[in-house]
């Protein structure tokens, strides 16, 4: 599975209806958090997210509404005792926010605590394991920001039942036939690992922009992705003010995704002022029709 659970899609300040910046995204059988604003452990719990299986944390930059809500989810994790180590990836300072709060409480995490500092001058490669990867890239906003590419990767081959049969091969080597081995058969026939198996599926791209203003040099990250995130904190009307705080608006999140030749669009981080947000659909769509609001409690399947 390969999904993103929105837990909060407001900028800045939490509404009664909406909360601050935060997503999880399931790869197979763990979770990655990404952004934790204000109450986002409460939102977990709404959601049903087990917050037990995250297992990496991504800060896209330290604006309050991106990472308030962190030192309440890592005490609560320590109370609840969790002992399996976790990976917070952001920017520099983070680590010494965060261990200010935990000396200032005289709180001792019950886990390992890892910090991976993210710099613009290193972007590249941050998670790399078996199916999944995950790069960083900076975004422009008013202070050090990023965003994430988020790539669920296929590996394994599909085996054609009847071909395997077929060339008597046993149930106990399908596994290694996933992975792309030959057969060598007792008689000395070698069967050629694609005469039984198909290529893995293609892999799936999510890609999170994070707080920016209208970048095109963002349509190189996500080029061909199977979902974006972009932020629209103002409706189009407001480009000047979106500029002057460098952030985007309806119609430029819209405009990447088509230049980039995105499968898919979600929008969120919108501004306390609406209280609507149909509109910001209405101004998408007719520039990019595949476009989605990032409505809390929804998972998108990517």
């Amino acid at each position: 599975m390969f999904a993103v659970t929105i837990l909060g899609n407001n900028s800045a300040i939490p509404t009664t209806e909406r909360h601050p910046t935060a997503q999880v995204v399931t790869c197979n059988e763990q979770l990655l958090l990404i952004d934790c604003g204000e109450g986002t452990q409460v939102q977990m719990t709404r959601y049903k997210i087990r917050r037990s299986r995250v297992k990496h944390i991504f800060i896209s930059h330290l604006h309050g509404d991106h990472y308030f809500g962190l030192i309440g989810l890592l005490n609560s994790l320590s109370l609840l005792g969790r002992t399996e180590s976790l990976t917070i990836y952001a920017t520099p300072e983070l680590e010494a926010i965060l261990q200010l709060q935990l000396e200032c409480a005289a709180t001792q995490l019950k886990f390992d605590l890892h910090f991976v500092p993210l710099r613009a001058e290193n972007a590249g490669v941050i998670v790399d394991e078996k199916d999944l990867e995950v790069r960083f890239f900076p975004v422009r906003h008013r202070i050090p920001c990023f965003g994430f590419v988020i790539e669920q990767r296929r590996k394994k081959r599909k085996i054609i039942p009847e071909q395997a049969q077929a060339y008597e091969i046993p149930a106990a080597f399908y596994s290694q036939l996933q992975e792309g081995a030959d057969y060598q058969r007792k008689d000395g026939v070698l069967v050629k690992n694609h005469w039984v198996t198909l290529p893995p599926a293609p892999s799936k791209k999510y890609v999170y922009c994070a707080d920016t203003i209208y970048d095109e040099e963002l349509i190189a990250q996500m080029e061909h992705a199977d979902l974006v995130y972009h932020e629209t904190t103002y409706l189009h009307g407001l480009a000047e003010r979106a500029a002057e705080r460098y952030h985007s608006t309806s119609v430029q999140a819209a405009t990447l995704a088509a230049r980039a030749g995105a499968k898919r669009l979600l929008i969120g981080h919108f501004s306390s002022k609406y209280t609507e947000l149909q509109p910001f659909l209405d101004e998408c769509r007719p520039v990019f029709e595949n476009t989605e609001l990032s409505v809390e409690g929804a998972t998108f399947l990517i």
